[in-house]
């Protein structure tokens, strides 16, 4: 082999779908043939068009075998994504009843008329007339069919492999699994294996996800990656993989609340490049104490994310609205990202995709995910929820950001559980209880770790009105408060007093 002809053969071809390049470390290897498996419905046809249309704006020749779609509905994939076929060649092998037009080109050949040796023949011949430098083969199943054993269809295979390979192509083989017991046959035979699937769960939208089986001599990005087809083509999110962000830079200062006492709990206020969980139930004040240090980066001149997977966008500007929050002006300006998402169809590689894209792309230096309750019962196991969160979690300290998860318990009021224990990865933990004192309902809040610092281990009272949040004094004279049955040791006059529109 000449220098230049073993240079082309290690090049990389761009797969045309963006963060599939990274995956695949740069791409398709140059003058290979590449399996791009999977059931009808799965993607294949968006996955092939897009490395064509690639290929057409860098200027190269490119060829769409077809012997299972016509052009027209080619076309007609490509028309819901607003592209334009015009500069890819389709040479149609389509059987004679979807021909509906008695003018056809010469280009389109009856496959039903032929036999494999034929087909084979007539393929060639087109090949060899465009010198394509990208051809999709589409598909493989029809061959297996015209083969009619397994012998002859692995030769076949075999022969237009070496083929494509002979004329310089960079070639997808389609193939939609049709024979079940015998999906893995070809996987020997070509230099790299990609598997497409969709799957439904038991609520909510269906779920794709992406494999790459094998790539001979390259590395690259194993495990499953979660992708969506939108208009315009794959949106595909490569699986995270935190320990690539080890070497970001950390930020020494702490973020206050803008509460005095409420840093003072915290020791000071919650560190750069830390995760902290807010536990307690439902109706707590979770979520404004996460919106407190959202308000408070916002006068630092920070940006802020702020994902809702319980509540409205509505629902939350007016409840910030009643604690005297105005969210809409730093929402128009860019600075405050309110984002709300269904658990039930957003995948795990949306929600990591879409937060990484805000902090590397946009800046936001403060992650606020309210709550993971609802989302996690979306996930398929409790294991699935863990690791997410885990690499999640862990990129965002890597990168400085200051992560403030919310986690509702069972209950109301005396002994809780959580769903999923969230306690060990996360960096401080806050929780918040509801207790009875003096014939009132009231708030407490405690810190029950810390690991980048000191912390108080007093339990305080806090309220929530239309002034924002008040954090009290210890509740010395109390035991029992986190259990919600404290037991009253001294006087009332710790307690909160009315607040000025004379709530308790």
């Amino acid at each position: 082999m000449k220098g230049s002809d073993r240079s082309k053969a290690t090049a990389k071809v761009s797969t045309g779908i963006d963060g599939f390049d990274g995956i695949l470390d740069g791409g398709y290897a140059s003058n290979r043939v590449h399996l791009v498996e999977g059931q009808p419905g799965t993607g294949k046809t968006t996955l092939a068009l897009q490395f064509l249309m690639r290929g057409v704006a860098a200027g190269e020749r490119c060829l769409y075998i077809t012997l299972s779609e016509s052009k027209e509905e080619l076309e007609q994939v490509a028309e819901t994504h607003g592209w334009d076929l015009g500069g890819i060649d389709i040479f149609e092998l389509v059987p004679a009843e979807l021909s509906l037009d008695p003018q056809q080109r010469q280009t389109v050949v009856y496959a039903s008329d032929l036999e494999l040796g034929e087909t084979t023949k007539m393929t060639f011949d087109e090949v060899k007339r465009v010198t394509p430098s990208r051809v999709v083969f589409d598909s493989l199943s029809e061959i297996r069919l015209l083969a009619q054993n397994p012998l002859r269809y692995r030769r076949q295979v075999i022969g237009l492999k070496h083929f494509f390979a002979q004329q310089g192509c960079t070639t997808l083989f389609l193939d939609d699994l049709t024979e079940e017991g015998d999906d893995q046959n070809l996987h020997s035979l070509v230099h790299g294996v990609i598997r497409l699937e969709h799957y439904a769960l038991q609520y909510g939208a269906e779920r794709r996800r992406m494999r790459v089986f094998k790539m001979r001599g390259r590395s690259f990005r194993g495990g499953y990656h979660d992708f969506l087809i939108r208009k315009g083509g794959i949106a595909l999110f490569p699986r995270l993989v935190a320990a690539e962000y080890a070497d970001g830079q950390q930020v020494a200062e702490p973020i206050l609340s803008g509460i005095a006492e409420l840093d003072q709990l915290l020791g000071g206020g919650l560190d750069r490049g830390t995760s902290t969980l807010l536990m307690g139930p439902s109706g707590s004040g979770k979520s404004s104490i996460a919106m407190q240090f959202v308000m408070a980066a916002l006068r630092r001149g920070e940006r802020a994310l702020f994902v809702t997977f319980d509540e409205t966008k509505s629902i939350l500007n007016k409840r910030a609205a009643g604690m005297g929050w105005n969210l809409a002006g730093p929402i128009e300006g860019g600075q405050l990202i309110l984002e709300q998402v269904d658990p039930a169809e957003l995948s795990p590689g949306e929600l990591t995709g879409m937060v990484r894209r805000l902090v590397e792309v946009e800046g936001v230096r403060i992650v606020v995910l309210d709550s993971l309750s609802g989302y996690q019962n979306a996930m398929p196991a409790e294991q699935f929820m863990l690791l997410l969160m885990h690499e999640t979690l862990t990129y965002l300290n890597h990168r400085g950001v200051v992560t403030i998860l919310t986690l509702a318990q069972h209950g109301l009021i005396g002994p809780m559980q959580s769903s999923v224990d969230l306690t060990y990865l996360s960096d401080t933990v806050l929780l918040l209880r509801f207790f009875e004192a003096a014939g009132k309902i009231r708030r407490a809040i405690s810190v029950l770790k810390k690991r980048t610092g000191r912390h108080e281990d007093e339990i305080r009272e806090y309220r929530l009105d239309d002034r924002g949040i008040t954090v009290g004094p210890p509740l010395s004279e109390f035991q029992g408060v986190l259990s919600g049955s404290p037991t009253y040791t001294g006087q009332h006059k710790i307690l909160l007093g009315k607040s000025p529109n004379g709530a308790a």
